[in-house]
C-alpha cells in the first residue's frame, strides 16, 4: 500500500505574526546590546589608558593589552552576541523554545504545534488534519492571550545605551576640557607601539634626562615649569636612588631641588603633579687647568721676539705696552670659557670693561689679546667642560703691568775716592742692569782743575759693551789710566753709565768715583800726610804697650800662690786680650805702612834714603805683627791657664814680660826709623814744594807774555775780554803761589825746629823771610789786575827763578843729610844698601811694566769703542 500525501495545513497568520513580534523585538534589543557592549569596551579601555596615563606612563604592552581588550569588546562580543540571539533565534522553533523558558507549559504546546505543522502528512502517520488544525488553533488563541514580551530574555541594552552613553559624554567632556591630554591618550591608546609620550597637566620646559655634576659636592637641580603647563603645583618631590626624599616650594615657576654629594652614578626621580621626570645623575670630578701658558708680545722699541711663559705660579710681568694673550690647557674637552670682568690690584679695585668669551679648541682655551697698562690686573677665569661641569671657581690670573724702569749702573772694585799719578792705572768693572734689556755700557769722566791752568779739563767716554735686545745684565772690566789719555794732574769725575732701549730717555749713570790725578810733588805730599797719621799710629801704640807692660810686669810681681788666685788669673786672661787687640793693630800698622812704601816707591821725587828707612821701619811692624806680639800674648795664655800649675803659670808670666820688654824695644825702634824716614820724606816735599811754586811762576809769567801784544800800552778797560779774563786768572793763580809760598816758610820753620839743628833749612826759610818776597808777590798780582804786565811779568819770573834756587839749596841740603846717616847714625852696611837699592830699581821696573799694560788696556778700550762707533 503507496504512502499517500496529505495537505498541510497553513501556520496561523496571527500566531506567526505574534511571533514575528517577538522575533524583532529580541532582535532589536540585543543588536543594541551589541552595539552598546562595543562601545563600552572601546571607550573603557580609552579612558582606562587616559586614567593610567594621569598617575604615570602607561607601558606600551600595557597599553596593547587594554587596546585588545577593547577591540575584544567590540570586535569579538558583538559578534558573538549576535550569533547568539539573532542567528541562532532565526526559526519558530528556536523561539518557541526561548518563550518556553518563561512560560514552560505554553511554550511546550507552541513547540508541539511548529513540530506538527512542519510535519509532512502521509499516509503512514495517521494523523487526522482536522486535529492538527484544531491544536494549531488553540495554540494560536492562547497566544493572543499572552504577553509574549515577558518571555523575552534579560534585557540590558538601556542600561548599556546608558552606560555607553554616559563613557562617551565622558570623553566627550574629556575632550573638551583636557583636549591635549585626551587627543595624547587617544593617540597612545589607538598606536600602542608607537614612542608618542605621555602628557602631563604638569609640563617642564626642556628638562634633561642626564645630568653631570661635581663628585663628592652638593648639587642642586633646578626644574622650570613650561610656559603652557596646565597645572603648576605648589611644591615637587624628588629621590636620589634610595635616599631621602627632597622636597621644593614652587618658586618663580620652577623647582630646586638640593642633593647631597654624590660619588656614584644614579638615577633621580622627580614627581610634581601628575608629571614623573626621571633623571640620570653622573658625578664627575671638576674640569682642572693643567697647564696655564701666557704668549706675550713686548713693545717693539725692546726688540725682543714674542715668547711663551709658562704660568706656574699664575702670573705674568709685563711692561707697560705689552699684548698678552693667555691659553688654558684643561685635563678634559673644553665646552666654552670666559674671562672677565678685569678688575686691578689694590683697596679699590675698579673694574674694567666686561666679561669676555674664550674660543675653544679641544681642550685649549684662548683670551683675547689683551693690551698692558700699567696697573697690576687680575683676570677670573671660567670655563666648562664638554659635559657643562663648571670649574673650580676662583681661579684668577694676574698681570704685573709696569713702567720700563731706568736701568741701573755701577762701578765695582775701586773706592769711591781716591788719588793716583798720571801713570797709575785703576781696575774696575762696570755692571749694567735693566729688567727690559740694555742696550750699552761704558764709563766717562770729566776733569775739574783744581786751579786756574792753561789746560782745559780732561773729558772722555769709552763703551764697553752693547747688549742684545731682552739681555737683562752687562757686566764688564775695565782700566783708567790718565796718561794713556794725555790727562794732566787734576781732579777726575768718573761715572759709569748705561742706556736702554726705551726711546729718548738717554744714560744712566752710577755714583761717581774721584779720582785726584796728582802731579809728582802733590802725590809726595799725600804719601807724606799718610805717613804722619801712621807714625802717629806707632806712637799711639808703642805708649798703649807700655802700659800693658807696667801691668804685667806688677802681675809678674805676684809670688806663684797670690798669682794663683782667681782674680789675677783674670786679670791675665784680660791682658791677653788687650795683647790680641795689640795684635791687630800692629798688623794693621805693617800693612797700611807696605801699602805707604809701595805707593811712595812709584814717585821718582821721594828719595831712596826715605825709602830705605821706611822699609826697615814696614819690617819692624811685619815682625812684630807676626812673630813678637804673637809670641807675648801666648806666654799671657799660659800664664791665665787654669790648667797649669802655680809654678808653670809664674814660669809663663816671667817670660811673658821679657818677651814683650824685647817687643816694646822693637816697637820703639820701628817709631824712631819711621820717624827719621818721615822727617827724610818731608824734607823732601820742601824741595818739590819750591819747585812746584817756581814752575807756576814761570807758566804765569809765559802766559802773560803771550798776549804783549795785545795788552801792552792798553788801559784795562780797553782790553779784549778774554785778554782781561787772561789777566783776572793769571792774577787768581798768583794769589794761589804766594799762599804756597807763605805755607812753606811755616813748614821750614817747624822743621827746623824739631830736626834741632840747622842743616841749611833754617838759613834759607831765613832767607825767604828777609826777602819779602810776601809783599813783592802780593804787588805782583796787583800789577798783574792793573794790566802793567811787563812789569808784573818780570817780577814774576824773578820770583820763580828765586824759588828754584831755593829748592836746590834745599835738595843739596837733604843730600847732606843722608849722607851723614839720616839723623839715626845707624846705616846700613853698604851690601844691605845695595841689595835695596837693586830691589828698589826691580820694583821700579815692575811697576813701569804694569802701568804701560795698565796704558794698553786703556787704549785697547778706546780702540773697542771706536769700532762700535757708527
Amino acid at each position: 500500500m503507496s504512502d499517500v500525501s496529505l495537505n498541510r495545513n497553513e501556520f496561523p497568520k496571527g500566531l506567526r505574526r505574534k511571533l514575528g513580534n517577538f522575533r524583532r523585538r529580541l532582535w532589536r534589543i540585543k543588536i543594541l546590546e551589541a552595539a552598546a557592549a562595543g562601545v563600552i569596551g572601546l571607550v573603557a579601555s580609552f579612558l582606562l589608558v587616559y586614567g593610567l596615563d594621569r598617575l604615570w606612563a602607561t607601558p606600551w604592552w600595557a597599553r596593547v593589552g587594554i587596546l585588545l581588550g577593547g577591540v575584544a569588546g567590540f570586535a569579538g562580543f558583538a559578534p558573538y552576541w549576535l550569533h547568539r540571539w539573532l542567528w541562532k533565534r532565526r526559526s519558530e522553533e528556536e523561539i518557541a523554545r526561548l518563550i518556553a523558558r518563561k512560560f514552560p507549559g505554553f511554550g511546550d504546546r507552541l513547540l508541539g504545534v511548529i513540530e506538527l505543522q512542519a510535519r509532512t502528512e502521509t499516509a503512514a502517520t495517521g494523523m487526522s488534519p482536522r486535529l492538527r488544525e484544531a491544536a494549531l488553533a488553540a495554540v494560536a488563541v492562547e497566544a493572543e492571550t499572552r504577553d509574549l514580551a515577558a518571555a523575552l530574555p534579560p534585557r540590558r541594552h538601556v542600561a548599556w545605551g546608558i552606560l555607553a552613553l554616559v563613557l562617551l559624554a565622558a570623553t566627550g567632556a574629556l575632550l573638551l576640557t583636557t583636549r591635549r591630554a585626551t587627543m595624547n591618550a587617544l593617540q597612545r591608546w589607538l598606536l600602542p607601539f608607537s614612542d608618542t609620550q605621555r602628557y602631563t597637566f604638569t609640563r617642564l620646559g626642556n628638562a634633561p634626562d642626564r645630568m653631570i655634576v661635581a663628585a663628592g659636592e652638593s648639587f642642586t637641580v633646578h626644574l622650570r615649569l613650561a610656559n603652557d603647563s596646565e597645572w603648576q603645583p605648589p611644591s615637587g618631590v624628588a629621590r636620589f636612588g634610595s635616599g631621602a626624599e627632597v622636597i621644593s616650594k614652587r618658586q618663580r615657576g620652577g623647582y630646586s631641588f638640593v642633593f647631597p654629594g654624590q660619588q656614584t652614578a644614579g638615577e633621580a626621580v622627580f614627581r610634581m603633579g601628575d608629571l614623573e621626570h626621571r633623571m640620570e645623575i653622573v658625578p664627575m670630578i671638576r674640569p682642572a687647568v693643567e697647564k696655564v701658558t701666557a704668549h706675550v708680545v713686548e713693545p717693539e722699541y725692546l726688540g725682543t721676539p714674542p715668547r711663551e711663559m709658562d704660568l706656574k705660579s699664575g702670573i705674568v710681568d709685563a711692561v707697560a705696552g705689552s699684548r698678552v694673550r693667555f691659553s688654558l690647557m684643561l685635563d678634559r674637552d673644553a665646552g666654552n670659557g670666559s674671562y672677565g670682568p678685569v678688575r686691578t690690584v689694590g683697596d679699590a679695585g675698579p673694574i674694567h670693561g666686561a666679561s669676555a668669551q674664550m674660543s675653544v679648541n679641544g681642550r685649549r682655551l684662548k683670551t683675547e689679546v689683551l693690551k698692558i697698562g700699567e696697573d697690576s690686573l687680575e683676570l677670573p677665569m671660567f670655563w666648562t667642560d664638554v659635559h657643562g661641569l663648571a670649574g673650580v671657581p676662583g681661579f684668577v690670573l694676574r698681570v704685573d703691568g709696569h713702567i720700563d724702569s731706568p736701568p741701573t749702573c755701577y762701578l765695582q772694585g775701586a773706592e769711591r775716592q781716591l788719588a793716583i799719578l798720571p801713570e797709575e792705572s785703576i781696575d774696575f768693572e762696570v755692571l749694567g742692569d735693566d729688567e727690559n734689556g740694555l742696550l750699552e755700557i761704558g764709563f766717562e769722566w770729566q776733569g775739574e782743575p783744581s786751579s786756574p791752568r792753561d789746560t782745559a779739563p780732561a773729558r772722555g767716554e769709552i763703551s764697553l759693551a752693547n747688549g742684545g735686545p731682552g739681555q737683562r745684565q752687562l757686566s764688564k772690566s775695565a782700566s783708567f789710566c790718565p796718561a794713556a789719555f794725555e790727562i794732566r794732574p787734576q781732579k777726575i769725575v768718573m761715572r759709569g753709565y748705561a742706556a736702554d732701549r726705551f726711546p729718548q730717555r738717554g744714560r744712566i749713570y752710577s755714583g761717581p768715583i774721584t779720582i785726584y790725578v796728582l802731579t809728582r810733588d802733590e802725590h809726595a805730599q799725600m804719601v807724606k800726610n799718610r805717613f804722619d797719621r801712621l807714625v802717629t799710629g806707632m806712637e799711639d801704640l808703642a805708649r798703649r804697650e807700655e802700659g800693658l807692660l807696667d801691668e804685667n810686669a806688677r802681675l809678674g810681681q805676684l809670688d806663684k800662690e797670690q798669682l794663683a788666685e782667681e782674680n789675677n788669673r783674670r786679670r791675665v786672661r784680660r791682658q791677653e786680650d788687650e795683647e790680641g787687640e795689640t795684635a791687630r793693630r800692629t798688623n794693621d800698622l805693617a800693612r797700611g805702612l807696605e801699602k805707604l812704601f809701595k805707593d811712595a816707591a812709584r814717585n821718582p821725587d821721594i828719595g831712596d834714603a826715605a825709602l830705605k828707612k821706611l822699609s826697615r821701619a814696614t819690617e819692624s811692624m811685619d815682625g812684630l805683627a807676626k812673630e813678637n806680639i804673637p809670641e807675648v800674648r801666648g806666654k799671657l795664655g799660659n800664664a791665665g791657664d787654669e790648667a797649669n800649675t802655680a809654678e808653670k803659670a809664674a814660669e809663663e808670666m816671667d817670660q811673658a814680660v821679657e818677651k814683650q820688654k824685647e817687643a816694646l824695644e822693637k816697637m820703639r825702634e820701628a817709631v824712631r826709623e819711621a820717624n827719621d824716614a818721615n822727617r827724610t820724606m818731608e824734607a823732601g816735599t820742601f824741595v818739590n814744594r819750591l819747585k812746584k811754586a817756581s814752575a807756576e811762576e814761570q807758566a804765569i809769567a809765559a802766559t802773560v807774555a803771550q798776549a804783549f801784544n795785545r795788552l801792552l800800552g792798553l788801559q784795562k778797560h780797553r782790553l779784549d775780554p778774554s785778554d782781561a779774563r787772561r789777566l783776572e786768572e793769571s792774577a787768581v793763580r798768583q794769589a794761589v803761589v804766594a799762599s804756597d809760598v807763605r805755607w812753606i816758610q811755616e813748614d821750614l820753620a817747624g822743621f827746623a825746629a824739631r830736626m834741632g839743628g840747622d842743616q841749611g833749612f833754617s838759613a834759607i826759610r831765613k832767607e825767604m823771610v828777609e826777602s819779602g818776597m810776601d809783599l813783592a808777590m802780593e804787588d805782583a798780582r796787583m800789577k798783574l789786575l792793573a794790566n802793567r804786565s811787563f812789569e808784573a811779568t818780570e817780577e814774576v819770573k824773578r820770583w820763580g827763578d828765586q824759588l828754584m834756587e831755593w829748592a836746590k839749596q834745599l835738595e843739596a841740603a837733604r843730600a847732606a843729610a843722608a849722607g851723614a846717616g839720616g839723623g839715626g847714625g845707624s846705616g846700613m852696611p853698604d851690601a844691605e844698601e845695595e841689595d835695596f837699592e837693586f830691589m828698589l830699581r826691580v820694583m821700579r821696573m815692575v811697576q813701569k811694566e804694569l802701568d804701560l799694560r795698565a796704558r794698553t788696556r786703556s787704549l785697547e778700550q778706546m780702540l773697542r769703542d771706536s769700532r762700535r762707533a757708527p
